[in-house]
């Protein structure tokens, strides 16, 4: 008897899409545990690395404060004002601060805004209103156009620049104190009868413009103020005010018998010098690089950077 056979299905191959797509698919999965165990570390998770941080910023340049001195022939008032920007660059090293002049020293002040970028606020080293302040400084800021500029107000009046004359007052050996024969008990200063034994000239460059004698005329009270009440007369170099010797004689009508004359002048030059040569006695040094007149030039700086934001090209400030 011969057995039946029944035939198996039939062995057809696997269609050739398939096999690509487990292929794929395997590949994909190896990727994947491969990137996942490379995170991994013998000894634990690896870290993964610290993002970089932001760069902050650079940090605002200050405008440039520029020092304006009116310059002169005496050596000594280059040295001087030269030193007083030294000292205003120890208060604030933090800024950029430069110096120029009006005329007759170098640098000018045309050089020093050329050589500048940006801002700049102008700090006249000069002690009230007149024509440099209402012409000169802006004119030279008119002529920067590349620059934004703010002219800052004058350095007087002020009480720092009182501060400063009677500093220089006492280093020159004057006291308010009394004289001989005067009875305890009184006022520093008084002779019998109450009258001031001592008297004070401001003595000052002098000018036509009636602001500028206004402010000098407001400096004395400053002085005399600070002084106790012992009168201050502004006398001039120039000008049409009073000269110094015609003050002196003021204040020689009014019963003081000892009187100084106290230098109203930035740095030493002809003027301070003809108006010490006035003095009956004692004649104090100019204002100098006295810390008190450092102090003041800053102060001027920052007043005129709060006033308004810098967005003229030529701003005066406090005049």
């Amino acid at each position: 008897m011969t057995a039946s056979h029944r035939p198996g299905p039939p062995n057809h191959p696997a269609p050739a899409g398939s096999l690509d797509s487990t292929a794929q698919l395997m590949t994909r999965i190896t990727a994947q545990l491969s990137s996942q165990l490379g995170h991994l570390a013998p000894g634990g998770p690896r870290r993964r690395p610290r993002p970089r941080p932001l760069s902050r910023p650079a940090a605002r340049r200050p405008p440039t404060l520029v020092a304006v001195a009116h310059g002169s022939r005496d050596p000594e008032a280059l040295r001087t004002v030269t030193a007083l920007v030294d000292r205003v660059r120890a208060l604030r090293p933090d800024l950029p601060v430069r110096l120029g002049h009006v005329e007759l020293n170098h640098p000018l002040l045309a050089d020093t805004l050329a050589a500048l970028h940006g801002e700049a606020v102008l700090v006249p080293l000069l002690l009230g209103r007149g024509y440099h302040i209402k012409r000169d400084l802006p004119d030279a800021a008119a002529a920067a156009p590349h620059l934004s500029v703010r002219v800052a107000a004058p350095l007087g009046p002020h009480p720092l620049l009182a501060e400063a004359l009677h500093a220089r007052l006492a280093e020159a050996g004057w006291t308010p104190g009394r004289t001989p024969g005067e009875a305890p008990g009184r006022t520093p200063g008084e002779a019998p009868g109450g009258l001031s034994a001592a008297g004070v000239v401001l003595a000052a460059a002098g000018s036509r413009d009636r602001d500028s004698a206004a402010d000098t005329a407001r400096t004395a009270a400053l002085l005399s103020a600070r002084l106790g009440g012992v009168p201050v007369l502004p006398g001039y170099a120039s000008g049409t005010g009073p000269t110094v010797a015609e003050a002196v004689r003021a204040l020689t009508g009014r019963g003081r018998g000892r009187i100084a004359v106290a230098s109203y002048f930035a740095a030493p030059g002809r003027f301070a010098t003809q108006c010490a040569a006035a003095a009956p006695g004692i004649a104090a040094a100019p204002l100098g690089d006295h810390a008190a007149v450092a102090r003041l030039v800053v102060h001027r700086y920052e007043e005129a950077l709060a006033s308004a934001p810098m967005s003229h090209p030529a701003v005066t400030v406090g005049v």
